[in-house]
């Protein structure tokens, strides 16, 4: 794991960006900064962090798939920016397969530990950082599919399913012992990273996406703790 620095204002919000070199990502980490918070980007290669993210707060490599790693990460977080106030995160991956006999098990270990064990990893390390905030925010990106299952998408959308799930508890924690606390669900059909303009008839481009990254820091939580809310699409 390693991390590179610019200075920002100290006073505004942090927010940790799991999966930070992605187009989502990428827009995400645009859109926060522009609004004033401070962003760590988290990803997995420190030549495309530094090359896509170089005007956010924090920089760091880390394999979120290896809880050691991320707990790790979390003590360097902690030392040298300290709490944070929102994860957000973005790392995930499709796989598809023909029927229920095509969901093979090399696409449901990839599905598994890129969307779930990351998202296992990054909310246990940093769940107790979001109920202390006076504002902590978790938030993921979810799938129409987890309610329109199909065979030939079985195993992404279960995996979809199952992060959901975990999003939820924690927002039951958020509502047991946080004030102004949310844990929320985006819902797309697909993300894109063309214009909204550009964007395939009922993607969701990353401009929207992005935007509701800012939303989510400035909406009052008790209106969407828990919420599976759909994003806007072309």
């Amino acid at each position: 794991m390693s991390r590179e620095s610019i200075s920002l204002n100290e006073t505004s919000k942090l927010v940790l960006l799991a999966g930070a070199t992605s187009a989502s990502g990428i827009a995400s980490a645009t859109a926060l900064v522009d609004a004033g918070a401070r962003v760590l980007a988290v990803g997995s290669n420190q030549d495309r962090l530094d090359e896509r993210l170089p005007f956010v707060h924090a920089r760091y490599e880390c394999d979120l798939g290896d809880f050691a790693a991320v707990k790790q990460l979390a003590l360097q977080v902690h030392e040298e920016h300290g709490s944070i106030d929102a994860l957000i995160h973005l790392v995930g991956g499709w796989r598809g397969g023909k029927s229920i006999t095509g969901q093979s098990d090399e696409d449901w270990e990839f599905l598994h530990h890129s969307v779930l064990t990351t998202l296992r990893n990054t909310s246990r390390a940093f769940v107790d950082d979001l109920v202390s905030s006076p504002a902590g925010r978790l938030a993921i990106v979810s799938a129409e599919a987890v309610l329109n299952p199909t065979p030939s998408n079985a195993n992404y959308g279960a995996i979809k399913a199952a992060a959901e799930h975990w999003v939820n508890a924690i927002a039951r924690l958020f509502a047991k012992q946080a004030e102004n606390a949310a844990a929320v669900s985006w819902v797309v059909k697909a993300l894109s990273d063309k214009s909204p303009e550009e964007a395939p008839s009922g993607h969701t481009p990353v401009q929207f996406l992005a935007q509701a990254a800012v939303d989510l820091l400035e909406q009052d939580a008790g209106e969407f703790n828990g919420a599976r809310i759909a994003l806007p699409k072309a």
